[in-house]
């Protein structure tokens, strides 16, 4: 059922509610402050309903005001940890009962390390930090490969890559989208023919690339030299 565009769903009761859970806590949130694009929340349930439930390692960068890091813990459940990382010293104070901040410089390739060293595998990313070109690439960079076998890395705001004061600009080389589209070429590398253009570590453990409005999303996964089958019998024969 649909009310003014919004999918709604009945509980037992009778009482409606939206079906996206995320959407529904942003909308009724009087806690702390959450800032979000609203096309977010679609993207975001798609891609993360799946570890709702499940003892699972969050990971956002942005913590601001801390409202999404309570968002997080109350959509993923109890099993889940919920870390953030900020470079705004005050935003230490703003941890809590399965909540914990790292204070720190998210273009610092050490500290992200760091990070990643304590917190173990992370099985969702989500990438809200200062939105500048070298921030965003050292992030995936240093913390993808830290995700677990089936975890997902998000990258949102990446409408930066086009802002000149975010030192972005229509298809400039080193932006966050541009080396997003890079990486499209990479998850097709097994079908190269060129030198120099071969499977790597990162087309291997990469299941799928996701292309939004504002977001970009990598579903990591085992993934296996593709192969194709024919199976049925032969319609027409081949003179």
């Amino acid at each position: 059922m649909k009310v003014f565009g919004r999918e709604l769903v009945l509980a037992p009761s009778g009482e409606a509610s939206l079906a996206n859970p995320l959407e529904e806590y942003f909308l009724n949130n009087k806690r702390r402050r959450i800032h979000k694009w609203v096309h977010y929340f679609e993207i975001y349930h798609r891609h993360f309903e799946r570890f709702r439930g499940r003892p699972v390692n969050i990971l956002e960068f942005g913590v601001n005001q801390g409202g999404s890091l309570q968002m997080w813990r109350n959509y993923f459940g109890r099993q889940a940890y919920i870390n953030g990382v900020d470079i705004e010293p005050r935003c230490a104070e703003l941890g809590g009962r399965r909540i914990r901040i790292f204070i720190g410089d998210q273009e610092d390739r050490d500290f992200l390390r760091s990070i990643a060293a304590e917190i173990g595998p992370i099985d969702v990313v989500i990438e809200d930090g200062g939105h500048r070109m070298g921030q965003q690439i050292a992030t995936f960079e240093e913390i993808y490969p830290h995700l677990s076998e089936d975890g997902v890395f998000l990258v949102e705001d990446v409408h930066t890559s086009y802002w000149p004061g975010f030192g972005g600009g229509y298809r400039k080389p080193d932006t966050f989208m541009e080396y997003a589209k890079g990486l499209t070429d990479q998850l097709n590398a097994w079908h190269s023919r060129e030198e120099g253009f071969a499977v790597d570590e990162f087309t291997r453990t990469t299941k799928s690339v996701h292309f939004y409005d504002s977001i970009v999303v990598f579903e990591r996964g085992t993934v296996v030299e593709p192969h194709a089958e024919q199976r049925g019998k032969r319609q027409f024969k081949t003179k």
